[in-house]
């Protein structure tokens, strides 16, 4: 098969959650697993960072990998979804996984692929964590997909596990209150292996420190640190995000790690590891922002510093997946704002006239269009030189922008 037919026959295969949701989600371990036997055990083959949490495990985890390559490391990233390109979902010091390894791995496996019945999720892993043997990293820093306990990657003993924080997200899998999700995201945590949370929060801290004790894991919050530095990523949120990522790395053993190297690791996290969408400016005149925030938790950041924008007028181009709690966010953006609503492009996106009568509710006036490439290009025209353009909502929109 060409690249772009193993690709179709990934995505088309079976059920996954990026495109259908629910019915792509396993509670189950067993084909992780059965994976992980068919390719020699790969992911115990080198050293593994495992990195959990409702909002901000994206840029965390490239946060870690970002100071382990200033350190000398060659450090794999597996992250997930993708914004353009699936090979951005597997990296080595910021590479992507080249085509035709895609295309070998799984026209090796896909007889056992198909029997097995995999997810397109548990397929992706199982190619990630055999890429980074191969390829003989030092260190991966492996992001969990959904949950935690019976999330995909959660077959490896990593040398931390870190959660950044708890919010009310895919309730339909994990649980309609915090502590349920917490309980889920606390999956990742191993006997005898450092745990670091990212943020205190009453509600489920409880939860933590009893799957600590219960695996005597030493458990730290990074939010208790008092320490600041800078990082080259430009939303207001991302301060969380560097406590943690700090407090993990200190927690690392037979590793060298100098303050230089944690410094300069946070300065070109964009540059190290090739991270977008995450408070991107993509132009100044008009001022273009696009953020791949798209729950009620990390809006509140993400609307909190865009209110802080100079501005003559706020252009908003918004679009969300259909299992969105709309009336959740929808009372979170600014009602003076002119929006251009959208459906991203895949089968769960929310149509955009649902959006618009929705968002009218709450008083978010604007028109819908039947693209984002459409709504972005309205907002542009409809802009001077002294506005700001807001793209966001899903991660599937900003996509399509860049």
């Amino acid at each position: 098969m060409t690249y772009q037919e193993t690709l179709d026959w990934m995505f088309a295969q079976l059920p996954m959650y990026q495109k259908e949701g629910k019915t792509a989600f396993k509670k189950d371990l067993t084909n992780s697993i059965a994976l992980s036997k068919e390719l020699g055990n790969p992911e115990k083959k080198f050293k593994t960072i495992h990195v959990g949490g409702t909002n901000g495990k994206g840029s965390t985890s490239h946060m870690i990998a970002s100071i382990l390559q200033e350190a000398g490391y060659k450090v794999g990233l597996y992250t997930s979804p993708h914004l353009k390109n699936f090979t951005e979902r597997i990296r080595i010091n910021g590479q992507e996984i080249p085509q035709e390894n895609i295309i070998d791995f799984i026209s090796k496996n896909k007889q056992f692929l198909e029997a097995q019945k995999l997810s397109f999720f548990e397929m992706t892993v199982g190619m990630a964590f055999s890429y980074f043997e191969s390829q003989k990293v030092d260190i991966a820093v492996i992001e969990v997909g959904l949950g935690g306990r019976l999330d995909s990657t959660n077959i490896i003993i990593p040398e931390v596990s870190v959660i950044t924080n708890i919010g009310l997200d895919h309730t339909q899998f994990l649980g309609e209150t915090l502590p349920e999700i917490a309980y889920e995201k606390a999956g990742i945590i191993k006997d005898n292996i450092s745990v670091v949370i990212g943020e205190r929060q009453e509600a489920v801290e409880k939860v933590f420190l009893s799957k600590a004790n219960d695996c005597n894991s030493e458990i730290v919050f990074a939010s208790d640190g008092d320490y600041s530095y800078k990082t080259d990523l430009l939303g207001d949120y991302q301060s969380k995000n560097v406590k943690t990522a700090v407090k993990a790395i200190s927690q690392l053993k037979d590793f060298v790690i100098s303050e230089e190297n944690i410094k300069n690791g946070l300065l070109q996290v964009a540059k190290n590891t090739n991270l977008k969408g995450r408070w991107q400016i993509l132009q100044q005149e008009p001022k273009i922002i696009c953020d791949t925030a798209h729950n009620k938790e990390g809006l509140i950041y993400t609307l909190a510093q865009l209110k802080n924008e100079v501005y003559e007028k706020l252009h908003i181009v918004l679009g969300v997946v259909s299992d969105k709690d709309l009336e959740a966010i929808l009372p979170m953006f600014p009602q003076n704002a002119t929006y251009y609503f959208c459906k991203p492009d895949i089968a769960r996106g929310l149509s955009e006239k649902k959006l618009k009568d929705t968002a009218e509710v709450f008083n978010l006036i604007g028109e819908s269009f039947s693209s984002v490439n459409q709504a972005f290009e309205s907002a542009k025209l409809s802009s001077t030189s002294k506005d700001v353009i807001y793209i966001g909502g899903s991660t599937f929109v900003v996509a399509e922008i860049l």
